[in-house]
């Protein structure tokens, strides 16, 4: 018998899960950004709490449009810390630079010792779509980057962030670490023509590579949220460094052998297969 009473308070014995907060925009569609990154929470058994910093029109074949909704990201944050306070923050597509600048805000002032902080740099969509401008990008480097505890860009966001487009990411890891030595950087490998090595440079300056063979699908959409979320999660649950990029790097991959294959563009993963193998 349930030691918990319909809204009631749990007894002691019961175990209550980890709250972690996602701030990231809308896909209509299930995908990628806030709707997937509460998946993916739920699938590590954690409870998700959201943050929307833009609605998008999209679908599985790319984004129409963006209407970003930075006004009410202040209010939200702070009304979710007052009862609903994070064990783990995820940060995705902020789509402004009102909104870079309200969620630096919320940081500064708010966040808590011991609280991880993961940044996916959203810049463009998979489809190419720009999503945040050059005003915001600078903001989200001078304003954003030193607040938070991990970075996971592609390799194309990597090298903007650094303001070295086009060279390797060693240099552009190494340049990121220079300036900001308290990060923990992922280069994702995903958008690369090879393998899908992902490189970890952690904050004491140790490179990791994770390497993987390529999966030859079409659902690929949302894979960079899949794995930010996938790591905060990993980090919240107690895992080290280490070994949470390699927890979050294999959620991925199951989440694409078993993508079930939906939409004419680049389709959703499988974020709930964990779920499913449990029921």
């Amino acid at each position: 018998m349930s030691g918990r009473t319909p809204g009631g308070t749990p007894h002691s014995h019961d175990w209550i899960p980890p709250v972690v907060l996602t701030i990231a925009g809308f896909d209509p569609s299930n995908g990628a950004g806030i709707t997937a990154d509460l998946q993916v929470f739920a699938a590590h058994g954690l409870f998700g709490t959201a943050c929307i910093t833009a609605l998008t029109v999209q679908s599985t074949q790319g984004v129409a449009a963006v209407e970003p909704v930075s006004h009410l990201i202040g209010s939200t944050l702070e009304h979710l810390n007052a009862d609903l306070p994070a064990a783990g923050i995820k940060i995705g597509m902020l789509g402004s630079v009102e909104a870079v600048r309200a969620v630096a805000g919320f940081l500064r002032e708010f966040r808590k010792a011991g609280v991880p902080v993961v940044l996916d740099p959203v810049m463009r969509s998979s489809s190419g779509a720009r999503l945040l401008s050059e005003e915001g990008v600078a903001a989200l480097r001078a304003e954003l980057l030193p607040l938070v505890d991990w970075i996971t860009p592609n390799l194309d966001e990597l090298g903007d962030l650094a303001e070295l487009p086009g060279e390797s990411a060693e240099e552009a890891l190494a340049e990121l670490r220079g300036r900001f030595p308290r990060l923990h950087i992922i280069a994702t490998g995903g958008d690369s023509d090879g393998e899908a090595v992902d490189k970890l440079l952690t904050s004491e300056g140790a490179l990791h590579h994770f390497g993987g063979a390529r999966i030859e699908t079409t659902s690929t959409h949302g894979t960079g949220c899949a794995f930010s979320s996938a790591l905060l999660s990993r980090l919240v649950l107690g895992d080290e460094p280490v070994a949470a990029v390699a927890a979050a790097k294999m959620f991925v991959r199951e989440s694409l052998y078993l993508a079930p294959g939906l939409g004419k563009g680049r389709g959703p993963l499988n974020l709930s297969w964990r779920l499913a193998r449990m029921s």
